[in-house]
């Protein structure tokens, strides 16, 4: 705490509040600086519970990077999601350890269900996350997280919204045959009479249908064909 503190910078702290971060209790250290000090500590679970338990910003984000994914329990996945108060610090914990947790499956279906905004955020940044770096995961997984990116793309709160598109997004990218079924699925949220589900359909599509990843996917299929 008092390396955070004295590596803390006022400026930097209302560079953060540009960007819609909650910045009461903030030091202004950068996510760089935090990287180099969980670097140095290592994994420590329960350091990262005393770190949490400070209610600071860059202590929570710090938190989810020591923390051990083995030791982490719903219980505390529960704890921490009812005390998101800020974008960042939720897709920090979810990129960082929950989507490496044994209940990031079954979180990111619950908590994309949810009322509260920082909670079905996080709902939704798991399934991106777990797009991103679950390899072995099977293509169902996310194909059943469509229909309820479908449900929820109506949501018009800006952090929601965001992280629906987010989660469609990487989930089209992973494979060719999960790009389809983005695509489609975009194509329903589009047909949708809300303001957000049209800007995440026409935004997803930008993306998916791009030669770019279109051309990325297709030879990622060739050489899979050839094993």
């Amino acid at each position: 705490m008092a390396e955070m503190k004295r590596r803390g910078d006022p400026k930097a702290v209302v560079g953060m509040a540009r960007f819609g971060i909650q910045t009461g209790r903030a030091f202004g250290v950068s996510v760089p600086q935090l990287r180099e000090l969980s670097g140095r500590i290592g994994k420590n679970h329960e350091l990262a519970q005393r770190l949490w338990e400070t209610g600071f910003h860059e202590a929570r984000i710090l938190a989810g990077m020591i923390d051990e994914p083995a030791r982490v329990t719903e219980d505390q996945m529960e704890g921490w999601g009812l005390d998101f108060d800020s974008w960042d610090v939720v897709d920090g914990s979810c990129g960082n350890l929950f989507d490496k947790t044994p209940f990031a499956v079954a979180k990111a279906r619950e908590w994309s269900m949810r009322r509260e905004e920082y909670v079905k955020r996080a709902g939704f940044v798991l399934m991106a996350e777990l797009a991103v770096h679950d390899g072995k995961a099977l293509d169902r997984t996310f194909l059943d997280f469509l229909p309820l990116i479908i449900k929820e793309s109506s949501d018009e709160r800006n952090f929601v919204k965001k992280a629906v598109n987010w989660a469609l997004r990487q989930i089209g990218k992973r494979n060719m045959a999960l790009n389809k079924a983005a695509i489609r699925t975009a194509k329903a949220i589009q047909k949708q009479d809300s303001k957000s589900a049209k800007w995440i359909a026409a935004d997803a599509l930008r993306e998916l249908t791009s030669s770019q990843v279109q051309e990325r996917l297709g030879s990622v299929t060739k050489r899979a064909s050839r094993k």
